[in-house]
Formats: C-alpha cells, structure tokens, sequence
C-alpha cells in the first residue's frame, strides 16, 4: 500500500490567493499535492498532514474542517532565513471508521519517521494524539511524550478491547497501552480547576510532570527543558485563552498567550528529539476573521524556524563541544554531573541506570536547567533528579 493511498489532493484554487503566492511565500516553496504526490524519495525535513476526523472530538464537531483554513494563512507567511524542504501530502479523510482513521495516522507517522521526516499534524480532535503515539509503537521505541493542554484528558472509556477513544479520555487509553512504549509523560498549562484530584494524583505517583499554567505563564523559558525531552508534542488549541484563539467550542478566558504558544513551538522545533507534532481541535467554526488560524499557522511557522535552526547537540558528540560539571551533595557521598553545550548553553544532568537498568549505557541524560545545577552545586538534590531515577527504577 502507497501513502497515497490515504490522502486527498489539496483544493488549492479554494485557498490560494487570486493572484497567486510571491515566490518568499511558503505557498510556493512547499511541495503540494494538487495533482501529484510528492515524491518522498526526494529529500525532505517536514511533511504537513490534514487530518479530517472530528467524531471524537468532545463537544467541539466541526473542527474536521480545520486543515485547509490553517493552510490558506499558512501558505502566505514567508520563509525564513533557510531553504525549506517541506512536502504538503493533502488530508486523511474520515475512515469508514474512527479505528480506520487511527490506522492510517499511525501508519502514515511510522513511515515518515523511518524516513526522518517530521510529520506536522493538523486535526481534528485531540483523540488523534493516541492515533501518533500508535505510530511510535511501529518503531518499538520509548515515547516521551508532551502535551500543551489546559485539561489532564485522563476521563475513563467504556471498557473495550478497541483502540477507540475521545478527546478526553486518550491520555487513560496511551497510559494502559500494551506493549508499554511511554518513558514519559508531560503537561504544560494544565489549570489546576479542570484537573481532578485524583488525576493529579496519577501524575505524581508515575513521576509525571505536570505543570500548571500559572508556573509557566510569563515565563515560558522554565518549559523549555520538559519540550527538549519530547519525542512528540500534541498541541491542544483551547490551551490558548479564547481573546486570543476564539475557534473552539471549547475555548475558555484563562490560557496561554499567542506568543507563549509560538514560543513553545519553536522550542519543540529547536527539540533534536522530537519527531512528530499535532495540532488539534481548531474549529473554523468559531473563528473570527480568521485569527485563531492565523495564530495555528503562525505557530507552524515558528515551529519549522526551530527544526531550521537545530544545534544537533544531542546526543552528545563530539565531547569537546561540552563541558563538564560535577557537584556533590550535603548529606552523602553522591556526585551530580552535569553537561553543558557549548553550541546551545542548554543543560543536561546524568542520571544512573539502577543496577541492571540498562545492558549498553550507565546513566540517562535529561535536560534540565541552569537553577538545576544552582541548586545541586548548594548541595540539595534537584527534583528533576529524583523523578527522573524514580521511573528509571
């Protein structure tokens, strides 16, 4: 089976301009599929994907509509200050089923990752997060996983046997996944009266981190760690507070600002790591003069200025271009080590392996920040240390 074979072309005379794209415009750089598919034999770093599936999506039906409206603001930014090589492969449309839908997403991700190309997803309904992560377990590899979101999607599906489930409750779904391919898992902007008790509860007994929008509002760069972690971000858009994306049925006063948004999408993009990003239930439906599309496309576009602007300083080859800091602790004989990119100035700390952790390495490498180390070198252990050793255990 060809990728082809689950998408449609791009109507493009419904979104272009009427006199055209300038030749700065992404809309001219990109290869889209109008009338042929790209050839992904040919180089490419990125590759756009319309998911049309909303059936899922929790009170907010019409967000299956969102890809082409993102693209029409979208395909009109200009490009930086880099030659792209990204390919537009058109939408999956709604499967026969849900289940169908998921297994043209996971497989579609599985086969641009083996072919190191970066899959931007635009949904649809956040329950198509589970279908990436799907994809992921075609790799046999762990997923670190974040998730931007002002809610802890972790409501109980009916019981079943099926891969189904609904923007609310796929968190519950990757979590009770077999075969177990999640290492970790992260939310950024969650607000503390959304989010149950008994949830949060579940984050710290599995040593997730959780972060609450008030921790990180003002103040994006403390993020910027937990997103250079992610293999995968999905990226709910009622995270943003409706005065600045309106367009979802869902939407609420308090939320992360425009460009709080953006800037997270260009960590994630700066991210080594990362391999794939979704963004989900932008409803068309609700926009005003188109604004909320703009600031989904202008967040695509942040995001490709970080996959463009990558240090590859991960993993950490050749050794001269990092330094190297040991500290101890207070109140025993442990030594703390830290790395430190020349290229980047970003942080990571090392980590042991249990005994019998790990057969090929000793230690596990985590970014963390520079007050990581401030609070080691005053001889405390840092929390990040402690949660991170808990799920290496």
């Amino acid at each position: 089976m060809s990728l082809s074979d689950f998408f449609t072309p791009i109507d493009l005379t419904a979104i272009a301009p009427k006199n055209g794209y300038y030749t700065s415009h992404l809309g001219s750089k990109i290869d889209l599929y109008t009338d042929k598919f790209p050839d992904l034999e040919q180089p490419a770093d990125i590759a756009i994907i319309g998911v049309q599936e909303d059936r899922n999506a929790i009170n907010n039906p019409g967000c299956a509509l969102a890809p082409d409206y993102v693209r029409e603001k979208l395909y009109l930014l200009n490009e930086g200050a880099y030659t792209t090589r990204i390919v537009d492969l058109g939408n999956i449309r709604q499967g026969e089923t849900v289940i169908d839908t998921y297994f043209a997403i996971k497989t579609v991700v599985a086969e641009l990752i083996k072919k190191d190309i970066i899959p931007i997803i635009i949904g649809g309904g956040q329950d198509l997060t589970y279908a990436q992560y799907l994809g992921y377990e075609t790799l046999e590899q762990k997923v670190d996983l974040v998730v931007v979101d002002s809610h802890l999607d972790l409501e109980d599906d009916e019981p079943s046997e099926s891969i189904e489930t609904t923007s609310t409750s796929f968190l519950s779904k990757i979590f009770l996944h077999e075969p177990n391919y999640l290492f970790n898992y992260s939310n950024l902007g969650y607000q503390t009266f959304f989010a149950s008790q008994d949830s949060l509860r579940v984050m710290e007994k599995l040593y997730f981190d959780v972060h609450r929008l008030g921790n990180i509002s003002g103040n994006i760069a403390v993020a910027e760690p937990t997103i250079r972690n992610a293999n995968m971000v999905s990226f709910d858009i009622s995270a943003i507070r409706s005065s600045d994306a309106a367009a979802n049925a869902n939407a609420t006063p308090n939320g992360l600002y425009g460009e709080e948004a953006c800037q997270i999408c260009r960590y994630a993009g700066f991210n080594d790591k990362l391999t794939s990003i979704g963004f989900y239930e932008f409803n068309p439906a609700y926009d005003s003069n188109g604004q909320t599309a703009m600031l989904l496309s202008q967040m695509i576009w942040y995001f490709i200025d970080g996959v463009y602007n990558r240090k590859k300083d991960f993993p950490l080859h050749p050794k001269s271009q990092y330094l190297i800091y040991k500290t101890s602790l207070k109140h025993d004989d442990h030594e703390l080590v830290f790395v430190k990119s020349k290229k980047s100035d970003r942080w990571w700390m090392q980590v042991p392996y249990p005994t019998g952790g790990s057969k090929n390495e000793r230690f596990h490498l985590v970014p963390c920040r520079y007050e990581d180390y401030k609070t080691a070198v005053d001889g405390e252990m840092p929390d990040l240390w402690w949660r991170t050793y808990q799920k290496l255990t």
